[in-house]
């Protein structure tokens, strides 16, 4: 087994160090993740249960899962 992630290691490896626009592409991925998760998460997507529950994180939620199955 660890000969074979060995071998599949150098083989990425290799391909990876021979790559010319793929690095280039690569980065512009890396940059867009990079804008996606934490750049975006930051301004919209706040974090509600910080506001709403500052000391009983685990009642809030389970609170509002009950409340919210008995709505439906």
């Amino acid at each position: 087994m660890r000969q074979l992630a060995a071998t599949v290691w150098r083989f990425y490896l290799d391909g990876f160090r021979s790559m010319t626009l793929g690095r280039t592409l690569w980065f512009i991925i890396l940059v867009k993740l990079f804008i996606l998760f934490f750049i975006l998460r930051l301004f919209f997507f706040p974090n509600f249960l910080n506001a709403a529950a500052s000391d009983d994180k685990e009642g809030y939620v389970s609170g509002e899962l009950i409340e919210r199955a008995v709505d439906n």
